[in-house]
């Protein structure tokens, strides 16, 4: 298959074909969306009621800046004390309403959503920039981990078991109960599929919940939370503070908040896990998913079309502002040359420009700042005698209103460069060759960080290599719809090794649920 006839697979224009019933309807819902829904005033929720207190501020749509997503309140730490007051004295009646109950509100939120999917995935593009087809994956994901999780809690019989007798007249069993009050601190990239997770998690063991949204993601984390509270969650059961880091700060000091559950960057995961996990009386947990610098090998086995079109989306979807994001490349040196040409063709000729578009591969970076760590990644590559494919700045039109840039593949850097250690969260991919499978997959894995990697090989001994010595917790071969990204509720789990999480056990799997639970053994004599 030639360049040509691969592009297809990345423009999203097949999709559109595929999909056009949906696309004219979803086409409907932004117009809808962006003309009449964004700007509106999304107070917090408290207790439940809604609250204005703190300072306001509008946040811009990443598509195009003169638009306000809306007016949200960063609440201040008074508000979030109160948020938490509400969580704590509406715990012990949510935990005596049993897992059976809680399960089955937590259903109905999943339907509650489900009926807005087209509206909430629109307020997603809208907010992140994501093209039309991964904000309505995105939707699509929060539903599915809503029920998956649902399903687990009622497969474990709200995970209480027998145990053995050391007596006839005693009865003994192990339970799993909940923590108390969860703070809940999600990133802008996922906004709803990621808050969702984490929220019905914590909700579900039987904890209430302050959910903190990034500040530029309030319009998702308001839509999210009207549907739990619609869903019927008692007062004070689920609660809503948005703002940034203050706000974060004021949370995560909170003595009364006994868990965070949180999505963002290793500093400040790190900082949690030192300060709130281990700065009080006792140990809390911290549930940190926090990144990560994934590798792709490209072995000389591999298969070029599949290979391309997984890296090539793996490293530029959605951006490259994915914790899972495929970043650094290990080419085979026999095969380089030809996986660069196909590589930089793919690449010129992705659609980048407004989301709304359903043509439209890339939208923009989230922010200004991003654009200014692009280039500042740029500048960085040409002076250690890196060169640079792609990576332009756009302008003119809706490019002057946004940040939008053409994805960057880098070659010939230093091999202990940072930019083939660090995580940038950009369309910016480094690119490094080998000779031996094995030596290849002890550089990637040196890095601080071991969420996921990929392999392209037809080799059985290659792909069991990488089996057995990736150090990430995440490993995919020979996809062409993703080398690193791409897992979905009880299909992948998604376990951050090292420096990418705080835990051994990660979302999307049977084991991320029973993490906002702590064990108690009962024995009772009869």
């Amino acid at each position: 298959m030639n360049d040509v006839a691969a592009l297809p697979r990345v423009t999203y224009s097949n999709i559109a074909e595929d999909f056009s019933g949906v696309h004219a309807h979803f086409g409907k819902v932004i117009a809808e969306m962006r003309d009449r829904q964004l700007g509106l005033e999304r107070p917090n929720h408290l207790g439940g009621r809604d609250n204005t207190e703190g300072t306001a501020y509008d946040a811009p749509c990443p598509i195009d800046r003169r638009l306000s997503l809306g007016r949200f309140f960063a609440a201040s730490p008074a508000e979030v004390d109160r948020a938490v007051t509400a969580a704590k004295a509406a715990q012990r009646g949510w935990r005596a309403l049993g897992w059976p109950r809680r399960v089955a509100l937590a259903r109905k939120a999943a339907d509650l959503l489900e009926a807005q999917k087209f509206e909430v995935a629109a307020a997603c593009l809208l907010e992140v920039g994501k093209s039309r087809m991964e904000a309505l994956g995105e939707v699509e994901e929060a539903i599915d981990l809503i029920r998956f999780y649902a399903a687990e809690m009622e497969a474990s019989n709200g995970f209480r078991r027998d145990l053995a007798r050391a007596n006839p007249r005693e009865e003994t069993f192990d339970v799993l109960r909940p923590y108390g009050v969860f703070a809940v601190i999600a990133p802008f990239n996922f906004p709803v599929a990621l808050s969702a997770g984490m929220s019905i998690c914590a909700l579900i063991a039987g904890n209430t919940v302050v959910f903190k949204p990034s500040p530029m993601a309030g319009l998702t984390g308001r839509l999210l939370t009207d549907c739990l509270i619609g869903a019927g969650l008692p007062e004070g059961v689920f609660n809503l503070v948005c703002g940034g880091a203050e706000t974060g700060a004021a949370l995560a000091a909170n003595p009364d908040v006994d868990g965070i559950a949180f999505t963002g960057s290793h500093a400040v995961g790190m900082r949690m896990m030192r300060e709130f996990g281990a700065g009080g009386s006792h140990a809390r947990p911290v549930l940190a998913e926090m990144g990560g610098k994934n590798p792709t090998y490209v072995a000389a086995s591999a298969d070029l079309d599949t290979a391309v079109s997984g890296v090539l989306r793996s490293a530029f979807g959605l951006q490259g502002q994915k914790c899972s994001a495929g970043s650094v490349a290990f080419l085979h040196e026999t095969l380089a040359g030809a996986f660069l040409d196909r590589l930089g063709a793919a690449a010129s000729a992705v659609v980048v420009g407004d989301p709304c578009e359903r043509e439209t591969f890339i939208g923009p970076l989230i922010s200004q700042a991003a654009l200014e760590r692009f280039e500042n990644s740029l500048r960085q590559a040409r002076a250690a005698g890196g060169t640079v494919l792609g990576g332009e700045v756009l302008s003119g039109g809706l490019c002057d209103h946004g940040a939008y840039v053409r994805p960057a593949i880098v070659t010939g850097l230093p091999d202990d460069h940072a930019l083939h250690r660090d995580e940038l969260f950009l369309p910016f991919l480094t690119v490094r060759t080998f000779s031996d499978l094995g030596d290849a997959i002890r550089r990637g894995n040196a890095v601080p960080y071991g969420l996921t990697a990929g392999v392209y090989t037809g080799d059985a001994a290659e792909l069991e290599s990488f089996l057995e010595t990736a150090e990430a917790g995440v490993l995919y071969a020979n996809r062409a719809s993703g080398a690193t990204t791409g897992a979905w509720p009880g299909i992948q789990t998604f376990c951050g090794w090292k420096g990418s999480g705080t835990g051994s056990k990660g979302g999307l799997g049977a084991w991320y649920l029973p993490q906002f639970m702590r064990e108690q053994s009962h024995t009772i004599m009869r």
